[in-house]
């Protein structure tokens, strides 16, 4: 199935918004989070997407018509040195188990060449087994997986450096 990675404009923070509700409504089985009084979850830098250069959001299109998005950023726990992090994976249920998952994030890190690391939150297996597979045939097998423990989670990185990848 074809896929298009589509920059989100300003213009568009309403629908990457309203993306990101489900998405966090869908996460909320593992980090317990909550609804707050206006019944938002809501994302605590997601203005800083459009203001901060470091930061990059990109809408997943399928025959026009939104299938997800992902958000990068330089926001590292394990890696201290510039490096990439993927901030926010989500593809909607009805397009999951296509492969556009797994096509998605290679373009992604294609994109970006350098260190990246990619978190997947401890009590999420369905993730962790997914990114351990796409990382290990995108990497060839060369990469590192490192606990990370935060004030507000516990979970594992999966470290690895695309910048002599052939494209």
């Amino acid at each position: 199935m074809k896929f298009e990675l589509i920059k989100v404009e300003e213009t568009q923070k309403s629908v990457l918004r309203q993306m990101l509700e489900l998405y966090e409504y869908e996460f909320s089985e593992f980090n317990e989070n909550d609804i707050n009084e206006y019944g938002f979850y809501g994302y605590r830098y997601f203005d800083h997407y459009w203001t901060d250069p470091e930061r990059h959001a990109f809408f997943i299109k399928i025959n026009g018509k939104y299938a997800g998005f992902v958000m990068v950023n330089n926001f590292c726990y394990v890696l201290k040195e510039k490096a990439r992090s993927l901030a926010e994976f989500f593809v909607m249920r009805k397009y999951r188990r296509l492969g556009i998952g797994r096509s998605v994030a290679s373009k992604i890190f294609d994109m970006f060449p350098g260190k990246w690391e990619v978190l997947q939150h401890g009590r999420n297996d369905l993730s962790k087994l997914f990114w351990n597979n796409v990382i290990e045939n995108y990497t060839n097998n060369e990469y590192m997986v490192r606990t990370v423990i935060t004030e507000e989670w516990k979970g594992q990185a999966l470290i690895f450096n695309n910048t002599n990848k052939p494209r």
